[in-house]
């Protein structure tokens, strides 16, 4: 495999801490989920010399957690979130021009009932489209009751009189975030995970820098990391990485859990992603991904921020009913579900407002010592966030502010021409299935050629999660890398040993550590997946 020039190899630890060690930074990120990585990215494209570090994977947080869909803002009109609603379609649009692989377009259909429902959502699809400049080709659609009948049978249609159908974007959440920290250390950024800030460094009251600690199990390395300027971009973290500058500070963050269930396209033949209403007015979507279908998601609050919440049986409910009533298919119940993952939004703090009342607008804060904050935000929005806090950061080191590239610079594996579906017969043509190279496109873009150049399969790219996309433990490859333990769960387990005995082989796993990591993993789909126990009954004295 041929080492390009943004390829992430993060196993030599003695050196990665001896990088953070030696050198002086101008900034220091904290935080390796989206928006972390999206300002490393940003700040490295401007000539500053950056690290960035994380107490665990890239993405292993929200950023890998989501419902990965590049939301345009629709939802937002409604708020009156007019910024929000702007920036979010020309952010889709960006990134659409930057990873085409990462950006596929769904058409979304939005059941309506009766004539003045579709007068509203018009109104409200007209607005946006207006907002955001969406191209005449990406504008919403109405269909009568017959086409939504024919092209989406399963739905039930007793009260509905047909619907509105408008293109939403598709992602992999962590790809996007891995993609980010690939190309920010392809433009010289330091980037070291599994290095939790145990304190930080002040000087005249100011923080001039953060010791950081290895996280792997065993592991003694630790760093004192220097930098004129600290962002603390740790997502669900980011008040306790603000308890490090200033004990006293007031909490900035609410945490709201949404949860996702996989089942089988088979078990909910959908040709579209459909948004379904909840008996509480809320809307969650069902979304084909590959031979899959996931639904989701719930939005509840969340106290103290944790890597694997918990999945409530009453979540899983909440979910199966909706989907029950919307859909004319055999009941969906518990033997159905094949994975479930639940993630934490860190949305801004507000009183009195339910979770999904909160606004997704960010705030860029400073603290009392320089630690500069950016909470809040979403994720279809995260290069322009990044955007505004590395300004920032010019302007606080004395430079002009400086043009950024990163609406222009294609991320890894979006450097193709042509289509979607130029680019998937090319592939086919290489021996995958139209369902896999649909799924390797998606993973990898052009890369794909690459990644399978010598051979196919898992060993393919648990080899390329080590060598090019810092890997370091068999989780990051199998619930990031490859989102095989939501999208391709086996029950053998052969897949995941065989990862395992690749990853092994380039990072020197004992066999007694390859079947830690082995059970790590199963141990986490499991947790995940005691949802499915049943309630216990109550106990009466």
């Amino acid at each position: 495999m041929k080492n390009r020039k943004d390829s992430l190899d993060l196993r030599d630890r003695r050196a990665s801490f001896a990088a953070l060690r030696d050198e002086t930074f101008d900034v220091l990120v904290i935080g390796a989920g989206i928006t972390g990585c999206g300002v490393a990215r940003d700040a490295a494209m401007r000539g500053l010399r950056v690290a960035l570090v994380d107490a665990r994977d890239i993405g292993a947080g929200t950023s890998s957690r989501s419902s990965k869909l590049i939301h345009g803002g629709l939802r937002y009109l409604a708020m009156g979130d007019l910024f929000v609603v702007r920036e979010a379609a020309v952010e889709r649009r960006t990134l659409r021009r930057i990873a085409p692989h990462l950006a596929s377009t769904l058409p979304v259909v939005i059941p309506v009932r009766g004539a003045v429902d579709l007068a509203k959502m018009r109104t409200g699809m007209w607005t946006y489209e207006k907002l955001g400049d969406v191209a005449p080709h990406e504008r919403h659609e109405v269909w009568d009751l017959g086409r939504l009948r024919q092209e989406e049978p399963r739905l039930v249609t007793e009260v509905i009189t047909g619907a509105v159908v408008y293109p939403e974007y598709v992602t992999d959440d962590a790809r996007l975030t891995l993609a980010n920290a690939r190309s920010a250390a392809a433009h010289g950024a330091r980037v070291t995970t599994y290095a939790s800030v145990a304190r930080m460094i002040e000087a005249d009251g100011r923080l001039v820098g953060a010791v950081v600690r290895g996280t792997l199990p065993g592991e003694s390395e630790e760093a004192e990391v220097y930098a004129r300027i600290i962002v603390n971009a740790a997502g669900p973290w980011v008040d306790a990485i603000r308890s490090l500058e200033d004990r006293k500070a007031e909490r900035k963050l609410q945490l709201t859990k949404g949860i996702h269930l996989v089942i089988r396209r088979s078990r909910l033949p959908i040709r579209h992603a459909i948004v379904m209403s909840t008996p509480d007015r809320r809307s969650i979507f069902a979304v084909p991904r590959e031979d899959f279908v996931y639904i989701g998601t719930t939005d509840t609050f969340f106290e103290g921020p944790k890597y694997w919440p918990s999945i409530g049986r009453e979540d899983v409910d909440y979910l199966l009913d909706t989907v029950n009533r919307s859909f004319g298919v055999k009941p969906i119940t518990d033997p159905d579900i094949l994975a479930a993952w639940a993630g934490l939004r860190p949305v801004l703090w507000a009183q009195g407002k339910k979770p999904s009342e909160i606004s997704r607008r960010h705030e860029i804060m400073e603290g009392p010592g320089g630690l500069l904050t950016v909470a809040g935000g979403k994720l279809t929005s995260y290069r322009s966030m990044a955007e505004r806090v590395v300004d920032r950061c010019e302007e606080r080191l004395g430079r002009d502010v400086t043009p950024t590239g990163t609406a222009e610079e294609p991320l890894p594996g979006g450097d193709f021409s042509g289509t979607f579906e130029e680019l998937s017969s090319f592939v086919q043509a290489q021996g995958f299935s139209p369902v896999e190279a649909d799924r390797v496109i998606r993973l990898y873009g052009k890369e794909v050629f690459s990644v399978f150049a010598e051979t196919k399969g898992v060993a393919a790219e648990a080899r390329q999660a080590v060598l090019s996309e810092g890997a370091l433990t068999l989780e990051d490859y199998w619930f990031r890398r490859s989102s095989r333990a939501h999208f391709h769960p086996q029950a053998d387990g052969s897949d995941l040993e065989e990862a395992a005995e690749e990853m092994g082989e380039w990072l020197g796993w004992t066999p007694e550590e390859k079947e830690r990591q082995i059970e790590s993993c199963r141990g986490k789909q499991d947790f995940e997946m005691n949802c499915l126990q049943p309630v216990p009954e109550a106990v009466h004295s």
